[in-house]
């Protein structure tokens, strides 16, 4: 039956041909009711086939109640006092952070979309995203982050702060058998390249690098090979299947049987966009990111580096 059945978030984008942000943002309106089955969003089929009628225009009658129906939680629609938060970004410290938000700011549900820096910037300029992560290197000035903010959010009132540093560089098979040191080292012929897709912090850093030393990535076999991810970078690698990739320390060692080549520090950092709204819960984020319980939980992890963590770089 109809009433049985429930989609998940990535499940609508797919049946509507729309990004999952753009789900989120139905979610964070109220059109699309949901509740949560422990870390995920889920939509009943009845509530979706009532929005596509909406949608059309078409009159629709309110879904039933019947005493067979399963309880659920509260719909994470904003009437019902619950405001979702949409945190775009792919590392793990990330989750962390979302964990410690919905344990501390009552009435705030974090959903997590798992989208690289680029897109992320250009999700939050189209009000689909409220705190977005990225690590987007300006080779010209050598500079994180805000070069690109400042490009893309004209218009938008924002903080800039940030959550950690980490060490990125190349994957190379064990014992660098190419003996590949840095980043001219990619324009040598024979080399096989793995990427990252386009939007991803670790796609810009090569193209920067690539622009910089003048090599064009029409010389670069593999430069179309693409992995939506540090780990699935670091596997084609450890395979045998290319013998360079891009990507942060920490996917080296969950991989395994891949060696890493330090390039470069990047800096990590989080903008949250200032609206009237949204100023309560924003304060409440940025003392979460000084928080003793946050710092400890990401130390844990090898790899990170929390000297300027919580540290506001940028407001407008």
């Amino acid at each position: 039956m109809t009433n049985d059945i429930s989609y998940t978030t990535e499940e609508i984008a797919k049946l509507l041909k729309i990004s999952k942000l753009t789900v989120y943002e139905l979610i964070k309106k109220g059109e699309l009711p949901s509740y949560r089955v422990g870390k995920q969003m889920r939509v009943d089929a009845a509530d979706l086939e009532a929005y596509k009628q909406r949608s059309r225009g078409t009159k629709v009658a309110e879904k039933p109640i019947t005493t067979d129906s399963p309880l659920r939680p509260p719909s994470s629609s904003p009437q019902n006092g619950i405001r979702p938060v949409v945190i775009t970004g792919q590392d793990i410290s990330l989750d962390i952070l979302a964990k410690h938000i919905e344990k501390n700011i009552p009435g705030v549900r974090p959903l997590r979309a798992y989208v690289g820096s680029l897109d992320s910037l250009i999700s939050m300029y189209r009000g689909e995203a409220d705190i977005v992560s990225t690590h987007l290197l300006d080779g010209d000035t050598g500079e994180y982050n805000l070069p690109y903010i400042r490009r893309l959010l004209v218009g938008s009132s924002y903080v800039v702060v940030n959550l950690l540093s980490r060490r990125a560089g190349f994957y190379v098979q064990q014992g660098n058998p190419h003996k590949l040191n840095g980043w001219a080292d990619l324009g040598r012929p024979g080399l096989r390249l793995v990427n990252r897709e386009k939007g991803s912090g670790a796609r810009v850093l090569l193209d920067e690098q690539l622009r910089l030393h003048g090599i064009r990535p029409s010389e670069l076999e593999g430069y179309g090979m693409e992995e939506t991810n540090h780990i699935g970078v670091a596997g084609k690698v450890a395979s045998g299947e290319a013998d360079v990739g891009v990507g942060i320390e920490k996917a080296a060692s969950i991989v395994g049987n891949v060696d890493f080549i330090p390039l470069i520090q990047e800096r990590y950092d989080l903008v949250l966009l200032k609206k009237t709204e949204n100023h309560d819960w924003i304060q409440a984020v940025l003392q979460i990111l000084k928080s003793n319980a946050l710092h400890q939980e990401l130390s844990a992890i090898s790899g990170y580096d929390l000297s300027l963590t919580g540290q506001i770089l940028y407001e407008i």
